[in-house]
């Protein structure tokens, strides 16, 4: 079935009794890519889930993409939203007014992003609803002065429901006495978690009506209209479509423009552990070209003989192409299989060694996501499997030069 190179190749890799040393270094180089293929798609699992994690969390509190240009009082939101959730990929449109102010409760003040919102249209296009702790979004009524805080913020203010805190706001008015600061007394109402600490530690909710008045917007008027997407990936094309239907008096933006920079920074740092994990499969390649040469120098009676039968140097070089492939294979083998299984494992075992040691490995004070999420894709396995064996074939091409460049003579008349 195979040719005689490959059955030659296959001995040598299993016959190590000759050499123990060589046979070492061929474990070594075994569980170095077993090692290097393991951890990488252990890593790039961990990347994928935690890119998952916070674009679903993320999108849980922000729009798929927004409609702007409404601030004008002579532009009625009302009429432009059934317009807008007609257009195809698009599921609901809620008004909100976005403004920035400073919280204050006593001694204890916190800048806070102001985001008004219409509670009963609010859950078309966020699910901040299953992200409450405390109260609930039907509590905002206009005129009635209410929040909602992000429980971190909530926590910093030292605040809870019913209590009192103070808004203000960057608009100004100008009295007898000079330019003041305008100060609204906020009542706080409930409080939310949705694991991001940009939200948690800087949002507040208040009604769509007292953000207008906050921000001294005309009546009817609002900052823009939220956009809640059928498909979360085509939110590109719903937006060219938008644009061109409404032309220069509005302008739409989706995710990928507003939010671009951070989730290219996660596919960029992806990459760079890529490359950087790649390293240890590439000290195992090392180790490979180390062994084979061993094993050429230990073989130069072996490759004079069969060269002396016949035997071209090029099926010479097929005989340790395949003894280096078949450590190398092994070794992917056995770090595919080590790499699946951890990933997919990986946080039932996070979760058991956190509960031994009594400590989380990622405090919820400084990290936005506090569980270890991994995520196996398919494409990512087979990307590191062949990469592993790539540098394994690259690292037999030398040593198989070498033992095709043997001479009979010289190695026989040594004997």
């Amino acid at each position: 079935m195979f040719g005689v190179e490959y059955r030659i190749g296959w001995r040598y890799t299993r016959g190590r009794k000759r050499n123990r040393f060589i046979s070492f270094v061929s474990l070594i180089s075994i569980l170095g890519i077993a090692v290097g293929a393991t951890v990488i798609i252990t890593v790039l699992s961990v990347m994928n889930g935690f890119k998952e994690e916070i674009r679903e969390r993320m999108f849980d509190m922000v729009a798929h993409a927004t409609v702007g240009g409404l601030a004008d009082g002579d532009r009625d939101w009302r009429a432009l939203q059934p317009l807008i959730e007609d257009e195809d990929g698009v599921v609901a449109a809620a008004p909100h007014v976005e403004l920035q102010g400073m919280l204050q409760n006593g001694g204890r003040v916190s800048g806070a992003y102001l985001h008004g919102v219409l509670p009963d249209v609010e859950t078309r296009v966020s699910d901040v609803v299953g992200h409450m702790k405390s109260g609930s979004l039907n509590d905002l009524e206009a005129g009635r002065y209410r929040l909602i805080l992000g429980q971190v913020l909530a926590r910093g203010l030292g605040v809870a429901p019913g209590d009192s805190v103070t808004v203000v706001s960057p608009k100004t008015t100008v009295t007898p006495a000079g330019v003041l600061p305008r100060l609204r007394r906020f009542t706080v109402v409930g409080t939310f978690e949705s694991g991001l600490s940009q939200f948690d530690r800087g949002l507040a909710l208040l009604h769509l009506d007292d953000a207008r008045r906050l921000a001294r917007l005309p009546n009817g008027a609002v900052s823009g209209l939220r956009l809640r997407l059928a498909d979360l990936l085509d939110a590109p094309r719903v937006t060219r479509r938008l644009n061109a239907r409404f032309g220069p008096d509005y302008w739409v933006v989706d995710w990928t423009r507003s939010h671009a920079n951070f989730f290219r920074a996660i596919e960029l740092e992806k990459l760079l552990m890529l490359i950087v994990m790649t390293l240890i499969i590439a000290v195992a390649a090392f180790n490979i070209i180390s062994m084979l040469v061993m094993v050429v120098i230990e073989k130069r009676a072996d490759i004079a003989i069969l060269k002396t039968m016949g035997m071209a140097p090029r099926r010479i070089m097929k005989i340790f192409i395949v003894k280096g492939c078949l450590v190398g294979l092994f070794g992917n083998l056995l770090g595919v299989a080590g790499g699946v299984a951890l990933a997919s494992h990986l946080e039932a075992l996070i979760g058991a060694i956190e509960r031994a040691a009594g400590f989380k490995f990622l405090s919820p004070d400084v990290y936005p996501i506090t569980e270890v999420p991994s995520r196996l894709l398919a494409s990512d396995v087979v990307m590191v499997a062949a990469l592993a064996f790539v540098l394994t074939v690259l690292a037999t091409i030398y040593p198989a030069w070498r033992a095709a460049r043997v001479r009979p003579a010289e190695v026989l008349g040594e004997s």
